[in-house]
Order: C-alpha cells, then structure tokens, then sequence
C-alpha cells in the first residue's frame, strides 16, 4: 500500500509540474505540427523525456540540490537560459509550415535533439520546479517506495511529451491551410521572449 500512494502521488507531482503552458511543452507541440511523419518528431520527443527523467532523478537523490546551493551554477544557468530563449523564440517566430519540411530532415532532426535538451536542461524554473517539489516530497520515501515515487513521476513525463506531439500532429492535419500553425507559433514566441525577460530580471535581481 505505501508502494502504490508512493506511485499515485508521483503521478499527481509530475502532472502538476508538467501541464502548465512552458517553454518546453510548446517546442514539443510545435514540433508535432510542423512534422509530416510522426516518427520524425521522436528525437524531440525522446530527448525531452530523458532530460525530464535526468532531472526527476536528480531531485529524487539530491544531485541537483547540492549543484543548485553553488551561485555560479545558478547565474551561469540563468543567463544560457535568456540567450536560448531569445534566439529559439527568433527561430519559431520565423518559423512556417513547409512542405518541403522533409528535404531538410536531417539538419531539423539534430537540431531538434538540441533545442529539447536545451529547454529541458537549461530552463532553471523547471529545475527548481523538479528540485522543489519532486525532489523535497521524495523525502517521505526510502528505498523502493522512493525508486516508485520517481518511476511513476518518469512515466508521466514519457506519456505527456508523446501525447503533446501527438496532439500537435492531428492539429496540423486539422488545419491543411497552416495558419492556426502560424500563429501558435508567434504566441509560442512571444511565450518564450517573456520568459526570457523574466528570467532577465531574476538574473539583475540575483546579482544585485
């Protein structure tokens, strides 16, 4: 019985942390969208599970912890996150739905790899999000209640990521004229530019 609460409450932490709108769960979105092929949208998919289930286990064993008490790390992470954030926000603004979006898979798909570890492993709320919450509620736990508490919370993520994309390629075949893609786009770039400027402001406030 405590095994399966452990399990339950996992569940219910990780789809806390997971369902708001963020800069992560709009790139996998996006990515399901601009993808003909459901397969092609697998590295983004993949590579943001396992940055989520770096990060669950991390907190879970109080990696992260002991790296978020160095300032440095902190204020070296916030500022990679503003220029990230600017630049991928530039990138999606730009970004149209193309036809031709297959000719250019292999370049795409690499950088897919690149922008989900990036806004998984660079977005310092979510990391003081999973720290926080998922890595201070473990505490309740010792061994394998412990390891179910983060299986269940690593599951979660897994499924969310695969459903997003999934859900972002039934939107673009629901709008064969591109234009809900288009402008989901400039609000998934306007997100993420505010949150670069929030993230601007928490850096002026850390160093000061």
């Amino acid at each position: 019985m405590v095994m399966l609460a452990a399990m339950i409450h996992g569940i219910i932490l990780a789809l806390g942390l997971i369902l708001p709108l963020g800069v992560q769960n709009v790139f996998i979105f996006n990515q399901g969208t601009m993808h003909k092929r459901f397969r092609n949208v697998f590295p983004a998919v993949i590579t943001a599970s396992l940055c989520d289930t770096l990060l669950i286990v991390s907190a879970v064993f109080g990696v992260s912890m002991i790296v978020l008490n160095i300032q440095g790390v902190k204020t070296g992470l916030l500022c990679v996150g503003v220029l990230f954030l600017i630049y991928m926000g530039w990138v999606t603004w730009r970004s149209k739905p193309a036809a031709t979006a297959d000719q250019h898979n292999k370049l795409h798909l690499k950088q897919q790899v690149a922008f989900a570890a990036t806004v998984s492993l660079l977005n310092p709320h979510a990391i003081l999000d999973t720290v926080g919450v998922i890595g201070t509620s473990s505490l309740r736990y010792e061994g394998g209640e412990k390891a179910a508490f983060a299986a269940a919370a690593i599951v979660v993520s897994w499924l969310w990521f695969t459903g997003l994309a999934t859900a972002g390629r039934l939107t673009n075949r629901v709008d064969q004229s591109g234009r809900m893609i288009v402008a989901l786009n400039k609000i998934s770039a306007l997100l993420m530019w505010g949150t670069a400027v929030y993230l601007g402001i928490s850096l002026l406030q850390t160093g000061s």
